[in-house]
């Protein structure tokens, strides 16, 4: 389990971001949420998002999106990303981590490897 670190979610995938959302929720995550580009530069530009320690792309962004949620996102915040990735499309800049696999397991995985190394990296 982790220590309530804060996730930002960001899915144009509704039920996804609903079921991804229940599973970090569950993992002691606490996690923030967006669908579409607009909530998404909101969240990625409000206050709230200082306190962010991952973003998580969803696969459903198109890939202009996914720039722009990025550029957002950078200009707020020094957090890592993680992009969700499907095999034919390109791989966007910006991004700290790519996973491509649907797996509930293989997310949670990817998600505690990311924040212990960003912990690491803090205590150093």
């Amino acid at each position: 389990m982790s220590v309530s670190r804060h996730i930002l979610l960001i899915s144009y995938d509704e039920m996804r971001l609903i079921q991804r959302r229940a599973l970090l929720e569950a993992w002691g995550y606490r996690v923030s949420s967006a669908v579409g580009l607009k909530e998404a530069v909101a969240a990625c530009s409000d206050g709230s998002a200082h306190s962010c320690d991952l973003l998580i792309l969803g696969h459903s962004i198109p890939f202009a999106d996914k720039r722009r949620i990025i550029e957002a996102f950078r200009a707020n915040v020094g957090a890592p990303i993680l992009s969700l990735w499907k095999p034919h499309e390109r791989v966007e800049s910006g991004v700290d981590y790519v996973a491509f696999s649907e797996s509930p397991e293989k997310l949670l995985d990817n998600v505690s490897t990311i924040l212990a190394r960003r912990a690491a990296k803090a205590s150093d």
